[in-house]
């Protein structure tokens, strides 16, 4: 654990792997999406490290990898596999990615056993879920609620969606946002999945209004994920920026909570 305030915290990212050129446009706009983060996160004040298979390759290495840094963050992507949680896979999966879904949870526990700060997103979300011990929707059914952007009359449409979350007053996810006392958020949503059982020591602190488990965190330390993109380019700027100043924020400081690993 850090034990003096960094000015420039380093923030590890794990690179995306699927490459662009596939026909399936979801894994071009991720990939943007991905450079979104980093480009943020440099906005911020930090300094983007990105890891990849060769930086994880060994417990040791990774280990060591986790030193250098000050905080991790997890984007989005495509589907995890569903042999994670003990499923089979459903139909509806797209990108599942095998070295991906192997690098993230490397990282993730890696960053957790470290005792540095985890912020989630998306994907990043439904991983420290299943991290934990949780599983997923693999294809969520129509609520009252617009998850995915999607126009059921245009399969090709892609914009997000936009609705409201309610953030858990004192939670970590509303101090991100600079509302420690909570408040409703506006969001853009784009997925097809979802928590489905709660990760073991998580806890639920922003949900929509269909009931879907919107964040969680670790109440034991700083570990937070969000379903929604914060990074999504249609928001005011300031309001883009504000969840990732302040995830660097919390990236500067030394005491980040007991560092006792996920199994």
């Amino acid at each position: 654990m850090k034990s003096s305030r960094v000015a420039r915290p380093r923030i590890g990212v794990p690179v995306r792997l699927s490459s662009s050129d596939t026909p399936d446009a979801r894994v071009g706009e991720a990939n943007e999406l991905f450079t979104y983060i980093v480009d943020l996160l440099r906005e911020a004040g930090a300094v983007p490290v990105l890891l990849t298979p060769v930086s994880a390759d060994s417990a040791g290495r990774l280990a060591t990898e986790m030193q250098t840094l000050d905080g991790v963050l997890l984007p989005g992507g495509g589907d995890i596999s569903p042999r994670l949680y003990g499923q089979d896979p459903d139909e509806s999966l797209y990108d599942v990615n095998p070295e991906q879904d192997h690098l993230d949870m490397d990282v993730a526990r890696a960053t957790i056993d470290a005792g540095l700060p985890l912020l989630g997103v998306c994907r990043g979300h439904q991983l420290l879920n299943v991290l934990y011990g949780g599983t997923l929707i693999q294809d969520m059914a129509p609520s009252a609620v617009n998850h995915n952007g999607l126009d059921p009359h245009d399969p090709e449409s892609s914009e997000w969606a936009w609705h409201d979350v309610v953030l858990t007053a004192g939670s970590k996810t509303a101090g991100l946002y600079g509302s420690p006392d909570g408040r409703i958020i506006k969001i853009a949503s784009g997925h097809h999945q979802a928590v489905s059982r709660v990760g073991e020591g998580l806890q639920v602190t922003a949900v929509a209004d269909d009931g879907t488990v919107e964040a969680l965190e670790d109440p034991s330390r700083w570990v937070v994920s969000v379903q929604w993109h914060p990074e999504a380019s249609q928001l005011p700027d300031a309001e883009r920026l504000m969840p990732f100043r302040n995830f660097v924020d919390v990236c500067r400081n030394p005491t980040h909570g007991p560092s006792a690993g996920v199994q």
